[in-house]
């Protein structure tokens, strides 16, 4: 069916009407009445009701698949047409004729196209569907003994499952993966068409994919490769939903009959069908993301790389999710990046980019590889440099379409890790830190969090010029965002903060430690979320690293900083944010006497329990030696010889039990702890007569 103004018919909805168009010998003939959506649901409804009653049933009967025909045909790739007989309440008169015990063949045959397609596509439709209750009657009509009824059924059932508000399949329940095997050993195409759908959306958890796999699902999909199109494609679709991240079940499948079946996946990939081709190489990925050791062979990866290139130039929804596909092989793998250069992917993308503008999905898609691309290779980044590429990503910062600027701020923060694009040409700092500020305040939050994103890594390659930076505006904006409900936008900001804070001057940071106030500062410390605990204290880190007076904003103001800090370490769970907090206790502990007994006070603080052992003593325990290294640090800090009262720190630190704790470590497995804990033992000496140690 050609496009509409509403859009197109889905593949499947053209399938659906051609199988259930009647043949020119059994078609009535057509009906004088009115064809309008309002007309038609009263005649449908009109139907429904006299069906089966009296001399006229067959009258009715004929007049009731007339109007299923007729309202079928109109909404076959007709969005707006959908939504007119959804409001007209048409659904459930179609529903109505599949659970009618006397219907005839070619009224179930109609009722189920057009239940099929009033849920393809659109999730209002979707949902109307499966509340007047047609995945019940469709699943009994599959044991229909008219041939045409059980194709139709199946095909609508397809259509139905491939909704995201399909209910799950329960394979763990007996009886329900009895039933998917019985449908998968169908003679009938569609009927196993079905199973693979049904696979395809209810499979997500371990339990599920070893449920599966124990029954000999795969085995089965695997044998269906040889079917028709749509239904190799189908079980390609599933399979890859049965071995997506498990690692046993990808390596069982890739050891099935001696590798036969990973073989027939990797010619698959050179099918006549693009849609073929895009589901064996998302195959192939989800296969060698769960197990890698099954997928080494640097030639088949290379053709991926190569056919998912080729497959960028299709029209249509496989041409949109090629460059995902790609994104997913080669994201973090330098190796796969590197392959990648060498087939000239970045070229080949930036030139489907520039001579197709920024106006369809593909866009996005398509700078998201290129993103991946840039992430890791200095060579990636220059070759995307171009003049009319450049423009274009700081067209699509602008764009209409939130997936888009997304994009585009995705392309940003990993072209932006190298120093040289941010020092000139289009995308210098100057250009494109005012359109990415200008997305802090945009009304979709995947954009701010992607802004951020980019924005973190400006600020770290930034550090000669952070001036333009702060003359941007960015700090009020990061604050706001510090403070939003969303937990994202926290972490994101919190980060950019602190990257900003990063070997800035004492004036700078003045100027951010103003914007954010201390009172925001500690009820950031204390968030409920403990990254964005870790990111504040990082932030701090950054804060008193450098200056020494700066340590007066965490220990001065009643000490509401440091009182924050010492909350979190008495009560933290997560260890990153112990990690951090003893940095910013290590950097405040280099400073004055004041400073030195803010933090001695933090770790073995006044108190009449000397039951439960000081903080600082557990995380001398720590199976983490970067949080052993940060505690020692510290403790170096405060008992530094010439001092003055690091001998009375010696002897409250020897009384909490401290000091024996680090003479325990004295061969600590790692280095850099067994160096820092002789340190520490040889300034005990220099502090204290022998009697302490």
């Amino acid at each position: 069916m050609p496009a509409t103004a509403s859009g197109g018919a889905r593949p499947e909805e053209e399938a659906a009407a051609a199988a259930a168009a009647p043949s020119a010998a059994s078609a009535p003939a057509a009906s004088c009445m009115g064809t309008r959506p309002e007309e038609l649901t009263a005649r449908l409804a009109a139907a429904g009701a006299g069906a089966g009653s009296g001399g006229r049933g067959e009258e009715v009967e004929h007049e009731r698949v007339r109007a299923l025909r007729e309202i079928k045909n109109q909404i076959i790739g007709n969005r707006t047409k959908k939504l007119l007989y959804l409001r007209l309440g048409a659904v459930p008169a179609v529903v109505a004729a599949l659970a009618e015990p006397g219907a005839s063949p070619a009224a179930l045959v109609q009722a189920a196209a057009a239940a099929g397609s009033f849920a393809c596509g659109v999730d209002d439709g979707a949902r109307a569907v499966l509340d007047a209750g047609a995945v019940g009657h469709l699943t009994r009509l599959l044991a229909h003994p008219h041939g045409k009824v059980v194709d139709a059924s199946a095909r609508a059932l397809r259509m139905i499952y491939q909704s995201k508000l399909a209910p799950k399949f329960d394979v763990n329940n007996h009886k329900n993966m009895d039933f998917i095997l019985s449908l998968l050993n169908s003679q009938n195409e569609n009927v196993t068409e079905l199973a693979a759908t049904i696979i395809s959306h209810s499979c997500e958890s371990n339990v599920e994919q070893m449920e599966l796999c124990s029954a000999g699902v795969p085995q089965r999909l695997a044998s269906l490769f040889g079917g028709s199109m749509n239904l190799r494609d189908a079980c390609l679709d599933s399979v890859t939903a049965i071995i997506r991240n498990n690692k046993e079940v990808a390596s069982r499948f890739a050891s099935m009959d001696h590798g036969k079946a990973f073989r027939s996946i990797v010619g698959l990939i050179h099918d006549r069908s693009p849609r073929t081709r895009l589901l064996a190489c998302l195959c192939l990925i989800a296969l060698g993301n769960a197990s890698p050791c099954h997928f080494q062979d640097r030639q088949i990866k290379t053709k991926l790389i190569l056919v998912l290139l080729e497959l960028t130039e299709e029209p249509g929804h496989v041409g949109d999710e090629a460059p995902l596909a790609l994104t997913t092989l080669i994201k973090d793998s330098l190796e796969l990046q590197k392959q990648a250069l060498t087939t000239n992917a970045v070229e080949k993308l930036s030139n489907h980019l520039v001579s197709n503008s920024l106006e369809t999905r593909r866009a996005a898609t398509i700078l998201l590889a290129l993103s991946e691309l840039c992430s890791k290779l200095e060579e990636s980044r220059s070759q995307l440099m171009s003049d009319q590429v450049s423009t274009l990503i700081l067209e699509a910062l602008k764009h209409d379409c939130a997936d888009i600027r997304v994009a585009a701020c995705s392309c940003l923060k990993n072209i932006s890790r190298s120093p040289k694009v941010l020092s000139g040409g289009r995308l210098s700092c100057d250009t494109v830190i005012a359109p990415l500020v200008q997305l802090l305040s945009d009304s979709s939050t995947s954009v701010q969090v992607a802004a951020l994103g980019a924005i973190c890594n400006i600020a770290v390659n930034l550090t000669p010029r952070k001036s333009v930076l702060l003359h941007s505006g960015v700090v009020s904006q990061l604050v706001h965002l510090s403070k939003s409900m969303d937990p994202a936008l926290r972490l994101k900001s919190v980060w950019a903060l602190r990257n900003i804070m990063f070997l800035l001057n004492p004036k700078d940071k003045d100027f951010i430690l103003k914007e954010l106030t201390l009172s925001t500062l500690s009820s950031l410390i204390c968030d409920s979320e403990h990254f964005v605990q870790e990111q504040t204290l990082a932030l701090v880190h950054n804060l008193v690293d450098g200056y020494v007076e700066s340590a007066n904003y965490v220990t001065g103001e009643d000490g509401m900083v440091i009182n924050a800090i010492s909350r979190q370490l008495n009560n933290a769970s997560a260890t990153g944010v112990c990690i951090q907090g003893m940095f910013v206790l290590a950097n405040i502990a280099a400073g004055n006497e004041l400073s030195k007994e803010a933090v001695m006070n933090v770790l073995v603080p006044h108190r009449a329990d000397s039951i439960k052992p000081y903080v600082v003593v557990n995380f001398l325990q720590s199976k983490d030696k970067q949080l052993r290294v940060a505690t020692l640090w510290c403790i170096l800090n405060l008992i530094y010889p010439k001092c003055e009262a690091a001998s009375g720190r010696v002897v409250r630190l020897q009384n909490a039990g401290v000091i024996l704790q680090i003479k325990s470590m004295i061969n600590d497995p790692c280095l850099d702890c067994k160096l820092r804990v002789r340190m520490v033992l040889e300034h005990c000496l220099e502090n204290a007569d022998d009697c302490f140690m």
